[in-house]
């Protein structure tokens, strides 16, 4: 089968972090490694036990009737008519207004022209429905605005230009047109009606592609080019019109938008997210409300969430985990009914003023996630956005996937820096008192510690949740009907005619023979032969199975299924699938079959992906079934190209299928060490709560930073509600939401294959959520009936604390969590070794909303933000100076909370010049550190590039294989830490450690673009001369290159002569003529783009004689 394709209210502040009541766990109850999936050892039954087995099975029946009640009373909306269409408001008349004494200002109408071109262009104009705009009435502004505010407004119609102007002047950044008010009424009115819309069920979402923009709008306040604010004015028209209780506001807008939080900012029905550069305070709006220590106030205090980006350069891996670790689990448990998007594209690469790195398929992905809330309620709004291309391109990307096209595959993924993760950490911790999701262990409970699974009393017992195994099959809970009954489900809800039904086909001899022995398939095949006593007699031979003389056909069609399937994904002819087969496939190994399963149909799958495709496409398993599988996990525990993912109940190794290959410990092999990950419950009731915190804490964000190609499920369904196996408590809208989730991921490339649920009802209700998800509907809402089981998020933090070392999308930790936080309270000036201190004031008070000037800070505009380098100096016992003094850090990221080398950075509250805040990431402060190269850094020795280029590579393939054991890495190699610029450092030492006297190298993550490099000019005629000296000193030392005017200076560790060229020029782009290395003094980090590497190339000619080895 291919697809194509009850309300609750959160506290104010959380009281207690009580566990709901469940059964105590007997952990002294135990079994062989040889026990039967799901069987209990005993001897022949007696009289009395066969009657009970009968009363046994008339309760299983009576409890599936109750099962089958429960879940028609569920809010599964599974027969409800699915939504349908995206709609589009896009008015001509929004071009009607100019900056009419400013023709560059960058709030003009080629914003819109830009987008329209290109809507038109990807055919997407014609895809949507559209909407006409409306104006928005004047009772309808002033549910946000005063009506003072509104009438001063109205009257700049009437207003000539010398007036227009004077009164501009008396707001921050703006301009103002006599059709500004009207044009400002037709936005605001414009995303009203996409309100009417989506919430009369016209449409599923929207989005109104308008300007002027809108979140910094205030009460009585224009600010930052915004008159109304759209958002606002939205979210209570949704509140008042259409009685909605709960509204989600997220601005991803590389501006603070603090109009909206100073709206809602004491209201707890709205829940408001702003992820924005910050930089201390230096950047626009200047706002210490803007900093992550705002969270709002009185009934309002925790839902205000504010993510501050410290440095420029920001990236879709940021972005992504600041959804995944804050802003998704707090929505969930906030149970928005709708979503509403201030959706600036001013954080894309290229933008003049974000200058931050994401991509338009970035923002296509945090459109994906926010689809997955409020029943899919979402309307996108536009903001900002500068550069027309990149605007042109968001809008177009996120309109995509409102549409329901595929996210695209990130095209550098990465993880989050140290700076973001600094940055979510400390909004963690502000956050987690008012949010039960966000607890990241067990908490004390009055005067003992709520154990793991539920009740604290220490005499209470319980028995493991086993079925009894029949030798007569028909009893057996692995039956026919398990199929039969999920087809005849999909079939009711019309969900199959959706689908295109593939005809199955048996797996290959060479299929099965890329996961299985020979002699094993041989021995299987000749089952089909077999009489019924040796048929026993050969299943009695492995562990939990049963044969029957048509199970080799079975698992072998099952298999060849899988295989067809994965085959329509990859050619095109279908965006992914679901294989309802049997028998299961997870625990069969290379040579031996197990619990219910002979061949390992996904394992076969993801070879025969790799075979077709005719390389080591990477293919990311995730295995669901509370079962562990074991046989995958054996498949590909050293093969580095399929990342296995697996979340089963563990019980300490006393659950099926026994033993320690289950445990979080078990983490690959070899070349494939860290690409095995085991969330192991040791208890029973486990549910969607915890299944979703494993999902954004721990799933997704390896499975970003993987970035695979393709997505297989090993779908067990017992882990759902009332399966008698597996004891666990997730739902069918659980399982849709986990399907969305990773729906995002691999170009919408996923499959899920069965494997256990015997339940009828529940397999059947979960198996069809999970369609209609690939299908492309919202998941359904999501009431979470408690937080997450503190015995689950033990589990969780275990898999974390394991698989830090691999990736570093894991290294967001709370503050409370490291052992000994530092502080660092003084810096030191550039030009100075004295230490200062913060001058008050000097950053705009939300309580003013208005500037505090200084004379230590420069006033910036929206127009024109300001950016500085601070440099920091400790002391000897905060270990953090290089031997030569040389280990300065030029780096401006902070937050004012202190985070330990997890979490990549410590911190300080007092900077230079009042806004600034230094974070140093503890990874470079070492001792026995030798610093990168940079022109404001001592020169490296010199090293063939061939060489480091040729050891680079080889760390890129096998940085995770080869790692020591924990206990031999030295800390600072634990951790990726910062370079120049705060960008992600990819830290590997070449050679010997401590207490030698050889260097150690380090590769260094560059910026992939700044706004900068058009600075760069052609290079001279004459070429260049690496040995040139600089031209002040005549030094030969370490000298760089300008790549403006091809001036040669030395180093700032030399005579610093190029720097002063830079002060004096503002040249900002240079080559080191050591390294090759290109540095830019504006953005206070390495660039590596494919506009340098002529210039490199020519470089890398005359000072080795060859071409540069690669081209990237």
């Amino acid at each position: 089968m291919t697809s194509t394709g009850q309300d609750s209210t959160s506290t104010r502040q959380r009281r207690s972090r009580h566990n709901p009541h469940s059964p105590p766990h007997d952990s002294s109850v135990t079994s062989k490694r040889g026990v039967k999936k799901g069987a209990i050892l005993s001897s022949s039954p007696s009289l009395a036990e066969v009657k009970k087995k009968g009363r046994m099975k008339k309760l299983s029946q009576a409890a599936e009737q109750d099962l089958i009640m429960d879940l028609r009373r569920l809010d599964l909306n599974l027969e409800a008519k699915t939504l349908s269409g995206t709609g589009l408001v896009f008015d001509e008349q929004l071009n009607e207004f100019h900056c009419l004494w400013d023709d560059s200002f960058p709030e003009g109408p080629e914003r819109l022209h830009a987008i329209k071109e290109q809507l038109i262009q990807e055919g997407l104009l014609d895809r949507c429905v559209s909407f006409q705009a409306r104006f928005a009435e004047k009772d309808e502004l002033m549910l946000v605005h005063s009506l003072e505010y509104i009438d001063l407004m109205e009257t700049t119609q009437y207003m000539n230009e010398r007036e227009l102007r004077i009164l501009a002047d008396t707001y921050d950044s703006v301009y103002l047109h006599p059709n500004s008010y009207t044009c400002a009424c037709l936005a605001s009115g414009s995303v009203l009606r996409l309100v009417d819309a989506v919430l009369g069920k016209e449409i599923r979402n929207g989005m109104a592609i308008i300007r002027p923009p809108g979140h910094h709008a205030q009460h009585s306040l224009m600010d930052g080019y915004c008159m109304f604010n759209h958002v606002a004015v939205a979210a209570r028209y949704a509140q008042q019109k259409h009685d909605i209780q709960r509204v989600l506001i997220v601005d991803w807008d590389v501006h603070h938008g603090q109009g909206t939080q100073f709206t809602f900012d004491q209201d707890p029905s709205v829940l408001y997210f702003s992820i924005h550069r910050y930089e201390q305070g230096r950047f626009w709006p200047h706002l210490k409300a803007s900093n992550w220590s705002t969270i709002g106030f009185g009934h309002g205090q925790g839902y205000t969430i504010n993510v501050p980006w410290n440095q420029v350069g920001m990236r879709d891996a940021d972005y992504i985990a600041a959804f995944l670790h804050l802003l998704l689990p707090v929505a969930l448990e906030f149970q928005p009914q709708l979503v509403l998007v201030a959706a600036g594209f001013d954080a894309l690469q290229g933008d003049p003023k974000g200058e931050m790195a994401t991509t338009p398929a970035g923002f296509a992905q945090l459109t994906h996630l926010l689809m997955g809330l409020a029943e899919g309620k979402l309307i996108l709004s536009l903001e900002g956005g500068y550069n027309l291309r990149s605007l042109a391109e968001g809008v177009s990307a996120s309109l995509h996937t409102l549409l329901g096209d595929p996210c695209p595959i990130l095209e550098s993924p990465g993880a989050p820096c140290p700076s973001a993760l600094a940055s979510l950490c400390c909004a963690l911790e502000a956050l987690e008192p008012f949010w039960e999701v966000l607890v990241r262990s067990g908490r004390r409970q009055g005067g003992g510690w709520l154990s793991a699974w539920g009740d604290p009393s220490p005499s209470s017992s319980t028995k493991p949740c086993l079925w009894f195994l029949s030798p007569d099959p028909s009893h057996h809970p692995e039956m026919p009907q398990r199929v039969l009954r999920i087809m005849q489900r999909l079939e009711e809800l019309g969900l199959a005619g959706r689908c295109l039904a593939l005809p199955a086909r048996p797996a290959t001899e060479a299929e099965l023979l890329t996961c299985h022995s020979a002699e094993y398939v041989g021995r299987l095949r000749a089952t089909e032969k077999m009489k019924t006593r040796e048929l026993h007699r050969e299943g009695s031979n492995f562990d939990s199975i049963y044969i029957c003389p048509g199970t080799f056909a079975c698992a072998q069609l099952a298999t060849g299924a899988v295989c067809r399937l994965v085959e329509a994904v990859l050619a095109g002819e279908v965006l992914n699938g679901t294989a309802v087969v049997r028998p299961p496939g997870h625990h069969a190994e290379r040579d031996a079959a197990c619990g219910f399963c002979f061949f390992n149909s996904v394992a076969v799958a993801a070879r025969h992906a790799q075979a077709i495709s005719g390389q080591a496409l990477r293919i990311l398993i995730v295995d669901w079934d509370v079962h562990h599988g074991n046989g995958t996990q054996h498949i590909f525990e050293e093969d580095p190209s399929v990342l296995y993912i697996s979340l089963h109940r563990y019980d300490h190794g006393t659950f099926f299928p026994m033993g320690e290959e289950g445990a979080s410990s078990q983490i690959g092999r070899a070349a494939g060490t860290g690409f095995t990950v085991n969330v192991a419950w040791n208890g029973p009731r486990v549910g969607d709560a915890d299944y979703l915190a494993a999902w954004h804490r721990l799933v997704l964000p390896i499975a970003y930073e993987f970035n695979p190609e393709l997505v297989l499920v090993s779908a067990g369904f017992d882990a759902a509600w009332g399966d008698p196996l597996g004891g666990c408590q997730v739902s069918p809208e659980g399982y849709a939401h986990l399907t969305h989730l990773l729906m995002g991921l691999a170009n919408g490339r996923i499959i899920l294959i069965l494997e256990g649920g015997y339940n009828l009802t529940s397999i059947s209700e979960s198996m069809a959520a999970c369609t209609r998800s690939l299908l492309g509907d919202p998941p359904p809402l999501l009431t979470l009936s408690r937080p997450p089981l503190s015995g689950a998020l033990a589990s969780i933090t275990e898999t974390i604390q394991v698989h830090r070392r691999y990736w570093r999308s894991l290294r967001v930790m709370k503050v409370e969590d490291k052992e000994e936080p530092s502080l660092s309270k003084s810096v030191t000036n550039p030009g100075s070794a004295k230490r200062m201190t913060t001058p008050e004031g000097n950053i705009l008070d939300a309580g003013t909303e208005k500037a505090v000037s200084a004379s230590s800070v420069e006033e910036s505009t929206l127009g024109q933000p300001k950016s500085e380098t601070a440099m920091v100096e400790l002391s000897q016992d905060q270990s953090l100076e290089a031997p030569t003094q040389k280990a300065m850090l030029d780096q401006t990221t902070s937050q004012a909370a202190t985070v330990e080398a997890t979490a990549g950075q410590t911190t300080s509250e007092e900077a230079v010049g009042g806004a600034e805040m230094i974070q140093t990431p503890p990874a470079l402060c070492t001792d026995n550190q030798t610093p990168t190269a940079s022109p404001e850094q001592g020169a490296t020795s010199q090293i063939s590039p061939s060489e480091l280029i040729e050891n680079l590579r080889t760390l890129e393939l096998n940085c995770k294989a080869q790692e020591a054991p924990e206990s031999q890495i030295p800390e600072e190699d634990k951790l990726l830490g910062e370079a120049a610029g705060g960008q992600d450092m990819l830290i590997q030492s070449f050679g010997v450690h401590a207490n030698t006297d050889q260097a150690i190298f380090y590769a260094v993550t560059p910026l992939p673009w700044c706004p900068h490099l058009v600075a760069v000019c052609p290079t001279p005629e004459s070429g260049l001369d690496v040995t040139q000296p600089c031209q002040d000193c005549g030094t030969l030392q370490e000298n760089w290159v300008c790549l403006s005017c091809y001036q040669v200076y030395c180093g700032r560790y030399v005579s610093a002569h190029m720097l002063q060229h830079h002060e004096g020029s503002g040249h900002p782009l240079v080559l080191s003529y050591v390294d090759l290395s290109t540095w830019c003094y504006s953005c206070e980090a390495y660039v590596h783009h494919q506009a340098l590497l002529e210039v490199k190339n020519i470089a890398h000619q005359n000072k080795f004689g060859e071409d540069m080895p690669h081209s990237h």
